[in-house]
């Protein structure tokens, strides 16, 4: 998608200004005209992905401490494609990996940018939406970024 004028504009004066953002799987390159969205402002490294068949196992990095947006939510399988990210800014916090056969991605992160909170996942095919911890990882990871608790379950 290629946005262009005041509709970029704006975009770009929201998602450079500190404000709370969160983004799901394509936000990282979803737009065309704004690609910088995604290492600027989400900290992240979209180089592709790997190809559609062996599912993504979701996984806990084995250095992961508690946090607010992981509360409830537990490893599972989604059918999406890995995406590509490795290489992502130093200040990130990475929440999950993702692993398919010989390789293992981020998949979920937080990040302060400009005194913001940010969240973004590469999860979110249309599958991840009837899993039960994604739907959980994504209202943490929106209530985070909102500067409000988490909800109990």
């Amino acid at each position: 998608m290629k946005l262009e004028g005041d509709q970029l504009a704006r975009l770009k004066k929201y998602c450079t200004s500190g404000k709370p953002l969160v983004g799901i799987r394509t936000a990282s390159h979803g737009i065309q005209s704004f690609l910088e969205i995604d290492p600027e402002v989400f900290g992240g490294n979209y180089k592709g992905h790997y190809n559609v068949g062996p599912l993504c196992q979701v996984n806990f990095p084995d250095d992961t401490k508690k946090r607010p947006v992981l509360e409830g939510v537990k490893p599972f399988q989604s059918k999406g494609s890995l995406y590509k990210n490795t290489g992502l800014s130093k200040d990130v916090e990475i929440l999950l990996t993702g692993s398919i056969p010989d390789h293992t991605e981020p998949i979920a992160w937080t990040r302060m940018y400009k005194g913001g909170r940010i969240f973004y996942t590469s999860l979110g095919a249309q599958t991840d939406f009837q899993e039960e911890s994604f739907l959980r990882l994504m209202t943490n990871g929106i209530l985070w970024a909102a500067n409000r608790a988490p909800r109990n379950k």
